[in-house]
């Protein structure tokens, strides 16, 4: 179950969540629509990096998430390796109205490989999902990419709030999932190596992921 809490509740956990894709296609709206619940008509690109934090309750355990926006302009490309490091979850971000930002998912799931843990959750995003009319991807191609991949799949509207929460809770209950269940096994081990220094939230690394995760997606209007 996961609910909001009190800023001034002490925090269990730090999940750290980075959005990739190509420019314009809602990562700063997805990000705005889950932090403050607000969508701006007006956005402008996003410059450098940028994050917001949202806290949640979890089994009774305080979960800070905090996820990192990032311009998908070529020339911001040097932020690369910091924008990554202890990230535990990721989504990868295309507009299901331009072919090309779907093509590019590829590029920007090397470039997540490359540079984060191999065992980071990953959630493909199919956002404005409003634009029914105007659709460029149809919803098979990215399962299938997600599927051959071993990705989560959801298509969102961060212009009608649609999939936004459940795409994001998705992700952070998945890792606090696999975070938990590691905490568990340190426990049973009396944590010989410090392992449960993970609560402190500082950098978290994600165990394997069971290989029968369940998929989701579809845009549900």
């Amino acid at each position: 179950m996961t609910n909001y809490v009190d800023f001034n509740q002490k925090i269990d956990y730090v999940f750290k969540v980075v959005l990739i894709g190509d420019s314009a296609v809602g990562k700063s709206q997805l990000l705005a629509r889950f932090a403050r619940n607000e969508f701006c008509v007006d956005s402008k690109a996003t410059i450098g990096v940028e994050f917001q934090t949202k806290t949640l309750s979890m089994d009774n355990k305080t979960v800070k998430a905090q996820i990192w926006d990032t311009a998908g302009q070529e020339r911001y490309r040097a932020v690369t390796s910091a924008y990554y490091r202890g990230a535990v979850g990721a989504m990868l971000v295309y507009d299901m109205t331009k072919r090309q930002s779907f093509d590019h998912m590829t590029r920007w799931l090397e470039e997540l490989r490359g540079h984060a843990d191999k065992n980071i959750v990953v959630m493909v995003i199919g956002n404005k999902c409003d634009l029914e009319s105007l659709r460029a991807v149809p919803v098979e191609d990215a399962q299938e990419f997600a599927q051959r991949e071993n990705l989560y799949f959801m298509e969102t509207s961060a212009l009608e709030a649609t999939n936004v929460e459940t795409a994001f809770f998705t992700v952070l209950t998945e890792i606090y999932r696999i975070i938990s269940k590691k905490t568990l096994a340190a426990n049973d081990d009396h944590d010989p190596n410090g392992t449960l220094g993970l609560l402190k939230g500082t950098r978290i690394i994600v165990p394997a992921q069971d290989q029968n995760l369940e998929k989701k997606g579809g845009c549900c209007m």
